[in-house]
């Protein structure tokens, strides 16, 4: 059964960066789309981003374009989503998600992980 375990949140300074990473253990996330999914405190749950299994296709919310990319490494069975240029309004428990092979855009996905906690703050 696939298990996904989020890591790299933190505390990070207005125009910092922060490298999450998606990882799985014992079973492998090649044929997975991995999506990553935020929700701050009294707010609703958001798609930022979300690669497909192939890595040829990719999303992104239009709040993140130009900040945030999302990769990732078979070889490692790890997905990333890195944040440069981070304002306050990016705090938020960040999620990773998978469903087999494609995104549906940046709608929610089946199987999620426990969330990593990201605050920018000064």
């Amino acid at each position: 059964q696939l298990q996904l375990v989020e890591s790299g949140g933190g505390l990070v300074q207005p125009g910092g960066s922060l490298r999450l990473s998606c990882t799985a253990s014992g079973v492998t996330l090649n044929y997975y789309a991995i999506g990553w999914f935020r929700q701050a405190p009294g707010k609703e749950r958001e798609g930022v981003s979300c690669i497909s299994s192939s890595g040829y296709a990719i999303y992104y919310a239009d709040f993140v374009k130009g900040r945030f990319t999302i990769s990732r490494d078979n070889a490692n069975n790890t997905v990333y989503l890195q944040m440069n240029s981070l304002e306050p309004e990016d705090s938020a428990v960040y999620y990773c998600a998978a469903e087999p092979f494609s995104c549906p855009g940046l709608k929610p996905l089946q199987i999620w992980g426990q969330g990593t906690l990201v605050t920018v703050s000064s």
